[in-house]
C-alpha cells in the first residue's frame, strides 16, 4: 500500500451546527479532507499542488461534538501532472473502534516554481487493493473527461 497520511481532529463547538445534539458541518470535514489530501499529494510529488476536483464524496455516518475524527489519505493513481488521492474519514471511539464517516476522491495537479503543471512520479500499484483502486481511478478519469 502506498504511504498513508493521517490527520486527527476533535470536533469542537465551532465545527458544528446548532442542533440539540451538535453535528459536524459537512463543509468542515470537506476542508479537512482537502488539507490531508493535499499533504499526501505534496509528499508524493515533492512539490506544491492545487486541488482540481473532488470527484466523489459520500457521507455515510455523522460525527458529533467531541468525537475524534481520523482521516487517512493515500495516492491511488497518477497521470502526467495530476494524481488522485483517496481520503477516508472515521469517527474513532474511545475504545479505538472506528466507524467510517465518508470516503472522498480528490484530484490534484503538481505545480512547479512558476505555478505551472509539472510531471509527477508514476504510481505503480503493487497489491491487489492498489490495482483495484488504480483501475477505478482510471474509470473515474474517463468519466471526468467525458463531462
Amino acid at each position: 500500500m502506498a504511504d498513508k497520511t493521517t490527520s486527527v481532529q476533535i470536533v469542537l463547538p465551532q465545527h458544528c451546527n446548532g442542533y440539540e445534539r451538535p453535528r459536524l458541518f459537512g463543509g468542515q470535514i470537506m476542508a479537512w479532507i482537502d488539507v490531508v489530501g493535499a499533504v499526501a499529494a505534496r509528499r508524493y510529488t515533492h512539490s506544491a499542488v492545487t486541488t482540481v476536483c473532488v470527484d466523489n464524496l459520500n457521507f455515510l455516518n455523522p460525527a458529533f461534538l467531541n468525537d475524534t475524527v481520523v482521516q487517512e489519505a493515500v495516492v491511488t493513481w497518477t497521470g502526467r501532472t495530476s494524481l488522485e488521492v483517496r481520503v477516508d474519514s472515521y469517527v474513532e471511539r474511545l475504545d479505538g473502534g472506528r466507524e467510517r464517516v465518508n470516503r472522498a476522491y480528490l484530484v490534484f495537479v503538481a505545480l512547479d516554481e512558476n505555478d505551472k503543471p509539472r510531471p509527477v512520479p508514476p504510481f505503480t500499484p503493487e497489491t491487489a487493493e492498489e490495482r483495484r483502486e488504480y483501475e477505478a481511478a482510471e474509470a473515474r478519469r474517463r468519466i471526468r473527461l467525458e463531462r
